[in-house]
């Protein structure tokens, strides 16, 4: 029996070393070599201080920012611990809404927000991205649309030349990866940086 026992302990032992410890350690190490930006996290710094990532979005609501997606994440209600309540952008508790496309409640969030948006720009098309939540809750990006959409509101809170913030969004549209993956993009927090440097 032990004749058994012990190849299945070695290979236990050895995978555990090879799989658990030396692969993610020599991974760790490649990365850190090659994308250190991007394996510690894509931090956009300022002023020496981390003031976000990249990679997920944070909850602009002032007049004279760019917004971004809606975030339907949630936190522990501090006070009653068996429920919850929203906390846009909450990184640790990443999800959507899960609401669908007959939902009345999904149906009444995106009416009154499309109603909102539509008071601001009267005659433009409001962004679908504007009105509806992302998968993960977390999405740093918008469409080129949904930030031209808010030219006008930031032109005036700012009191810019809407053509000074329209040529902001341009140069903040990053393509298809290659020319084919995905969509064309905003980050927000990128766009939010530029406009303050702008003035």
């Amino acid at each position: 029996m032990l004749q058994h026992i012990r190849p299945a302990v070695t290979m236990i032992v050895c995978m555990t070393i090879l799989t658990g410890l030396a692969y993610p350690l020599a991974m760790t190490g490649v990365a850190q070599a090659l994308f250190p930006y991007q394996a510690n996290g894509s931090l956009i710094q300022r002023d020496g201080k981390v003031i976000g990532s990249a990679l997920i979005g944070q909850n602009f609501t002032g007049e004279n920012y760019f917004h971004g997606r809606l975030s339907a994440t949630t936190d522990t209600d501090p006070n009653d611990a068996t429920k919850t309540i929203p906390a846009p952008y909450n990184a640790g508790n990443s999800g959507g809404s899960n609401l669908g496309p007959t939902s009345k409640a999904l149906v009444d969030r995106v009416t009154e927000g499309a109603g909102k948006l539509a008071a601001e720009n009267p005659g433009t098309p409001v962004p679908m991205d504007l009105v509806t939540t992302s998968a993960s809750g977390l999405d740093p990006d918008i469409s080129p649309a949904a930030a031209l959409f808010q030219v006008p509101r930031i032109a005036k809170a700012r009191h810019l030349p809407e053509a000074k913030v329209r040529q902001l969004v341009q140069d903040h549209i990053a393509g298809r990866i290659a020319g084919l993956v995905g969509e064309p993009h905003v980050n927000v927090l990128a766009l939010n940086l530029a406009l303050d440097a702008a003035g």
